[in-house]
């Protein structure tokens, strides 16, 4: 609701002029506080600051994902029993051992091997990058939780090691396939 005030001119005539309440409220406020700060960036809605909620997750999931790789995951068994099915169908009844072997057993072993190798190249690639994220983030954000940091490493040093034994099974270093003979 707007006050009407009375003005006198230099001529002396009188006029009436509305004026806003909130209007003067707001200059009386400015008047107190100083100008308008124009910080508001710096004083962001909390909802709006970075938690490392992202990356916290991202690390858990790199040290799960190790971590199966390590185990064996439902792909690589569904995989692995796919292959022993196609290895018992292309295999005649009179083929030799060494022949039964390889198409039933070590194909499987080699699918379970690169299902394993997936997992931890996955697992690798997500860890390092869950660590070298903070280099590539926006100037003074919050440093990464010590946690966070722990648990990519987790991740990275599973994949790692899964890696490594996938590779050594896959090529019969590691547990290769027995002779036939």
């Amino acid at each position: 609701m707007a006050e009407k005030t009375e003005d006198e001119t230099v001529t002396g005539t009188t006029t009436a002029t509305a004026v806003d309440p909130d209007a003067q409220t707001a200059e009386r406020s400015e008047d107190a506080t100083g100008p308008e700060d124009t910080t508001a960036e710096a004083h962001a809605d909390p909802a709006e600051t970075p938690s490392g909620t992202g990356q916290g997750a991202a690390a858990v999931v790199s040290a799960a994902l190790g971590l199966v790789s390590l185990t064996g995951g439902w792909p690589g068994t569904v995989a692995a029993a796919r292959e022993t099915l196609v290895g018992q169908l292309r295999t005649a009844a009179d083929a030799s051992v060494a022949t039964q072997i390889k198409e039933v057993y070590g194909d499987a072993w080699d699918t379970t091997a690169l299902w394993g190798g997936l997992f931890a190249l996955v697992a690798l690639i997500t860890g390092v990058v869950v660590l070298v994220r903070p280099a590539f983030g926006a100037p003074g954000r919050i440093a990464q939780a010590p946690w966070i940091k722990s648990v990519a490493w987790a991740g990275v040093s599973l994949g790692v090691i899964g890696l490594l034994l996938a590779v050594l099974t896959y090529t019969g270093v590691l547990l290769g396939l027995p002779s036939a003979s």
